[in-house]
């Protein structure tokens, strides 16, 4: 079933007529649209996309299912899209709320003139959550980079070697295969590791220092997200203690992951495991995020979310232990829902690695 087909279920469940989609990644989603500026205006039986000329070549070869049109200048957007929502003999159009600013909307309302503009809140994003096949695949794909590229980094792990050298050795990698990082890579080491989001810094590694490495790939349009947490030289009692334990809270979450499941159970499940060396005090991040064009993605395993588990959504699984001034472990691997349970899509070594 293609994006826009789901699009339109949705909407004529829920009596909409028609949709303004501005947030791009959704465009992307419901398009195949690659670029940085587009809209798509969706109807029951029509609709069309709108981009601006700078896209004019790249539209034709992508956009698929709905008509392209485009604008230059001097013609203002916000009058192109009137003029293409009253060829389309519209009277409301529903805007996705989450993502349009106060000011956008009374825009809006100004420029479609005669035609009434309404808002829904998270109206196409969670459609993204349940993936096909093909974007399981694409990926999939992503993952492998960054089990390969962690594989290749670890040689970089010893005293005297820079949080920034192993980042720019990361970035370099994901470029020669064609891809890019998805996020500011994380390499924390030290006590820097109870950085959760701890970015490369100038700080050397040290014997004895937890190292975290927090990195993915980004590939046409998806994206993967890994984090391993290695030692420099022999670890202590101490670390090994909190890293198994973090890393029996990972294999038990991911193994409890099946359709019909709240997320929060989940998240609450690697809390009860880290309790156990009361360690859950230094867990204070939900367990995960989805996963798929962003990479935080929508939806959310953590205490609040309201999210259930469906087969084919994508999931990041990461808990993490943080302890101020000694250091912090975290280890995260990406899953895909399946019928029966979770399929692992990282399989970089989750040991504790002495390097």
């Amino acid at each position: 079933m293609s994006s826009l087909t789901r699009l339109r279920q949705k909407m004529a469940d829920q009596k909409v007529s028609a949709v303004l989609v501005s947030d791009i990644t959704n465009v992307g989603w419901l398009t195949g649209f690659t670029g940085s500026s587009g809209f798509a205006i969706v109807t029951q039986d029509g609709g069309c996309f709108v981009t601006d000329s700078r896209y004019t070549s790249q539209a034709s070869d992508e956009v698929q299912g709905l008509p392209v049109k485009v604008y230059g200048s001097p013609t203002p957007l916000n009058s192109f899209l009137g003029e293409q929502i009253v060829s389309l003999n519209l009277s409301e159009v529903t805007i996705e709320g989450e993502k349009v600013s106060v000011a956008q909307f009374e825009d809006w309302k100004q420029a479609f003139s005669g035609v009434q503009v309404t808002s829904k809140n998270n109206f196409v994003s969670p459609l993204r959550m349940i993936k096909s096949a093909d974007e399981v695949e694409a990926i999939r794909h992503c993952c492998g980079l960054a089990d390969a590229c962690f594989q290749h980094v670890t040689r970089l792990i010893q005293p005297g070697v820079s949080e920034y050298d192993i980042a720019l050795e990361i970035e370099l990698y994901f470029r020669r295969q064609g891809a890019t990082s998805a996020f500011d890579i994380i390499v924390a080491s030290g006590f820097r590791s109870a950085y959760p989001h701890g970015r490369a810094s100038e700080k050397k590694l040290e014997a004895g220092d937890f190292v975290t490495l927090d990195f993915g790939a980004c590939k046409n349009g998806f994206n993967s997200d890994l984090t391993r947490t290695v030692v420099v030289g022999e670890p202590t009692e101490r670390q090994v203690e909190v890293y198994e334990q973090v890393l029996k809270a990972e294999v038990a979450a991911i193994e409890a992951i099946r359709p019909g499941i709240p997320c929060k159970e989940i998240d609450a499940l690697s809390r009860q495991i880290l309790a156990e060396k009361n360690l859950d005090g230094y867990f204070g991040h939900g367990l995960g995020h989805g996963l798929g064009r962003l990479v935080h993605d929508a939806g959310r395993l953590a205490a609040t979310s309201t999210d259930v588990l469906e087969e084919g959504q994508v999931w990041t699984v990461e808990p993490g232990v943080y302890i101020e001034g000694w250091g912090g472990v975290r280890i995260e691997d990406d899953i895909v829902v399946t019928a029966t349970g979770a399929e692992i899509l990282t399989h970089a070594p989750k040991h504790l690695m002495a390097l």
